[in-house]
């Protein structure tokens, strides 16, 4: 029964898929929608992702420092360490799982708002494509600005890893920054920008499709919100697997 009831699922969000990615009625509107999704979407996140990113660095630092005192490790090692945990996995898998939270939610209930409250069905009684008018803006927006805020969340986490050497006696500035730059790899600044790319749409079109098909009134907005942050995330750990797999071998 769950079983068919999640192919079932699968094959409404592929007809769902299908709907959204149509070509826009009207481009003005779509562009001037699209602004707006970034500005909702990517650009009030950045407070967050600035001040999450600085204390994980500052963490990271501190811990790696504190389990690193073996005299066979180089002095270099917290510096290494912390670039590479914040390059390979933080800014971009534990960054987006977060997101899924903010930005996921927020897509949710607001298209189940509009939902419940009969204003997708008044598009579509006016002939518009709801899915394409509704959803593809904050799909192509948050696509757009997803890489934007990786690379926040890089240079903030470096950064708070710099702060724990600067206002701490636990390590030197000049061996964290030695750190950062030894055996640095180019390719996983690009790993994690790549990685990024899908788990925003699998955030914004998730989100979007629990939204989209809510029945009944604000508790199922509710539950709609919470069921597209837990699929969501499940979702981004299986790519995240799969992805790394197909990156880095």
């Amino acid at each position: 029964m769950i079983f068919a009831s999640s192919i079932a699922s699968f094959g409404r969000y592929c007809l769902f898929t299908k709907r959204t990615f149509s070509v826009p009625e009207k481009w003005k509107v779509f562009f001037k929608r699209t602004i707006l999704e970034i500005s909702k979407l990517g650009i009030d996140s950045i407070p967050l992702v600035i001040i999450i990113s600085l204390f994980i660095g500052a963490v990271c630092a501190i811990q790696m420092q504190l389990n690193t005192t073996s005299p066979l490790m180089p002095t270099y090692t917290v510096g290494l360490a912390t670039r590479d945990i914040v390059l390979l996995e933080f800014s971009n898998s534990i960054l987006c799982l977060i997101l899924a939270g903010k930005v996921g939610s927020n897509i949710a209930s607001e298209i189940g708002t509009m939902r419940v409250t009969e204003q997708i069905d008044a598009l579509e009684i006016m002939g518009v494509n709801s899915c394409s008018y509704l959803v593809l803006p904050k799909i192509v927006a948050f696509l757009f600005f997803m890489p934007i805020l990786v690379v926040f969340c890089m240079t903030t986490a470096l950064f708070g890893g710099l702060t724990v050497a600067l206002v701490t006696d636990l390590i030197s500035v000049s061996r964290y920054t030695y750190g950062l730059q030894t055996f640095f790899n180019e390719w996983y600044v690009w790993y994690g920008i790549i990685k990024s790319f899908f788990f925003a749409y699998i955030i914004a079109s998730v989100s979007s499709y629990f939204g989209y098909y809510v029945k009944g009134g604000a508790l199922e907005v509710g539950k709609a919100s919470t069921n597209a942050v837990v699929i969501s995330s499940i979702i981004i750990l299986l790519f995240d697997v799969i992805l790394t797999k197909l990156l880095l071998q």
